[in-house]
Parts: structure tokens; C-alpha cells; sequence
């Protein structure tokens, strides 16, 4: 069996949630496997480390219950995201971890192991890694990773530059792997678009930001409900990478959004900040361009119901316009 297979029978919508640096934690992951769709999260999330175990035994066992008492249910794995950078001191401790739980599928960001690859097709898992270009795909695959997550132009968070349409067609004149396609996607018709790109699922991130079970604050929950593309700010100011924030967090720390200084991309800082003691993620929020389509905060399982319900009623959409075009005579 494929691992796009593997992955489509495994879920209610083709849509892996995207790791969430402070916001993933149990409860959006489980929420997210329970109502059908991947649930992920940075394992520096867990903190102290010995914190990963808990986490994972917790979303193991929840997760096993929900389905035992809902034997109809489509309850979808879960993955865990590793940041593949010599930064991260706890790469290895993070992964024997990893190993020991058998995790379904990991997430790797920032830098391509082989060895990494190696330990989770060691018990069977799967490795997802994501990339902003061509390049990078061909490196992870040539290193071992499964599919491929195109970060293209509008993503939260770290962010590539280049259009889904360009990224997916590059990526898809070699590759017949999964891809996962990120950017801007929070409304069932994006989904799918990115199918119809090429792309065999969704990475969503930004819309899961302000349901009641992201670990964001109030602030930013509604600040999400409330903004739209326009509020999105790209800079590499707060970790050395580019990423897309929220305009208003920016300006809430005391910085003009609009006048940011670059960053000196070789010093990499994952959670620390600048300017007015401000901590990316914490202070500084980050965010996708698609969140125009976010206009409350719900819960999981409605905002997955939402998005299936928008999903299909696309489907059906364009499945008419199709049958119209076919059914007109040729001229």
C-alpha cells in the first residue's frame, strides 16, 4: 500500500493540521484525530522534555478510547514535528522518544538527516518534511523522507515565497510521493484547489489558531477572527527565517510593522525575540494569509465540519461546471 493510500483511508478530509509552536498541544492534536484529520505538534512543545512522554501516552490512549467507544468514527493519526537544525538541542532525546512510541508519522523542519528518516521507518512510521522549492524536495527524498509538504507563498509561520501552482507543478514533474500543500488554506473550496494543484492533501495550520482547544490566548484567537490578509507582515526579524505575523502583535510589542529591520539569517533563534523583549510565537503571533475565511472561534470538530461541508459543496460546484462545459457544443 502507498502512503498516500495509507494516509487517504486514514482520514474524513484529506487535511493534516500543521504544528503549532506553543499552540499544538494534546488537546488541539486529539480534537484533530478525533474529528478526522491529522493532529501534529512541535515536540519542543513538551516542556521540560520528559514532558514528550506524557503527551504522547495521553493522545495514545485517548484517542484508543474515543475510537473504541465510536467504533463508526474516523479517528486519524497523529505526527509529531521535529526541527532538524543544529539549534535544537534535543533533537536526539526528542526522537529515542519518538522511536519508543512508535509515532505514526513525524514532521521534519530545517535540515534533512538521513539517520532521522532511518529511525522512524524503523518501526514503520512515515516522514513528511517540508520544503519551500524544488531543491529542497529533491534533497528530502534523496535523504529518505515519504511525501513532501510545499510551503508555498501565504503559509504561516516559516513561509517560502514561491506560488502553490509553481511549487506543486515543479515538484510533481518528478515526484509521485505525497504532497502536502500549505498556504493560505482555510476554506473547504482550498482544499480543494490544492487537489486540483497537484497536491494530495492539505497542511492547514493558521485556522486551527483560535479554536478553544489551541493553547493561544485570548488575544490571539480573536485577533485571528479579526483579521484578514491584509494583517499578515513577512520578516525574518524574530528567528533569522522569514515568516508571516500578525500585524497587530507586531505593533502591540512596540514595533512598526511596516519598518522592521532584517535579521541576520546565520543566527537562527527558535522562540527567542527582538525589540521590546518580544518572543516570537509567544508575543509575536504568527499567522497565515488565509484567515479572511476565519470569522469566529469554534471548536475542532465544528471547524472541521465546516470545512468538509464547504469541501464537498465545492466538489459538487465544480463537478456541475464541468458537466456544463462538456455538455456545450464545441466551436
Amino acid at each position: 500500500m502507498s502512503v498516500t493510500t495509507w494516509l487517504s483511508e486514514r482520514l474524513s478530509l484529506p487535511v493534516i493540521g500543521s504544528p503549532l509552536f506553543i499552540a499544538s498541544g494534546p488537546e488541539l492534536v486529539i480534537a484533530q484525530c478525533q474529528a478526522g484529520v491529522v493532529g501534529s505538534f512541535p515536540a519542543l512543545n513538551a516542556r521540560p522534555a520528559a514532558l514528550l512522554t506524557d503527551w504522547l501516552d495521553r493522545i495514545v490512549e485517548e484517542n484508543a478510547a474515543f475510537a473504541a467507544a465510536n467504533p463508526d468514527a474516523v479517528v486519524a493519526p497523529f505526527a509529531v514535528n521535529q526541527i532538524v537544525h543544529r539549534s535544537n538541542d534535543r533533537l536526539e532525546q526528542d526522537m529515542a522518544t519518538i522511536v519508543e512510541h512508535r509515532a505514526p508519522i513525524v514532521i521534519t523542519s530545517l535540515g534533512a538527516r538521513p539517520e532521522i528518516n532511518d529511525a522512524v521507518h524503523s518501526y514503520g512510521g512515515i516522514v513528511l518534511h517540508d520544503v519551500i522549492n524544488n531543491e529542497y524536495a529533491h534533497k528530502a527524498i534523496e535523504k529518505g523522507a515519504d511525501g513532501l509538504i510545499a510551503v508555498a507563498a501565504g503559509a504561516g509561520g516559516h513561509a517560502g515565497t514561491q506560488s502553490p501552482f509553481a511549487l506543486v507543478q515543479e515538484i510533481r514533474q518528478w515526484f509521485d510521493g505525497p504532497v502536502l500543500l500549505s498556504g493560505a488554506i482555510a476554506h473547504g473550496r482550498s482544499i480543494l484547489a490544492a487537489q486540483a494543484a497537484g497536491a494530495d492533501f492539505a497542511y492547514i495550520g493558521s485556522a486551527f489558531l483560535s479554536t478553544a482547544e489551541a493553547n493561544t490566548v485570548e488575544g490571539y484567537k480573536q485577533m485571528i477572527v479579526d483579521s484578514a490578509a491584509r494583517d499578515i507582515v513577512y520578516s525574518n526579524l524574530f528567528t533569522g527565517v522569514h515568516g508571516n505575523y500578525l500585524r497587530g502583535s507586531i505593533t502591540a510589542a512596540g514595533l512598526d510593522p511596516d519598518n522592521l529591520p532584517e535579521s541576520d539569517p546565520s543566527a537562527m533563534n527558535f522562540g527567542s525575540g527582538s525589540g521590546a523583549d518580544a518572543k516570537a510565537w509567544k508575543d509575536i503571533w504568527g499567522s497565515g494569509q488565509g484567515i479572511g475565511a476565519i470569522k469566529q472561534s469554534l471548536p475542532v470538530a465544528q471547524l472541521v465540519a465546516n470545512l468538509t461541508a464547504e469541501y464537498d459543496q465545492a466538489r459538487e460546484e465544480l463537478a456541475r461546471k464541468l458537466g456544463d462545459r462538456i455538455a456545450q457544443p464545441v466551436r
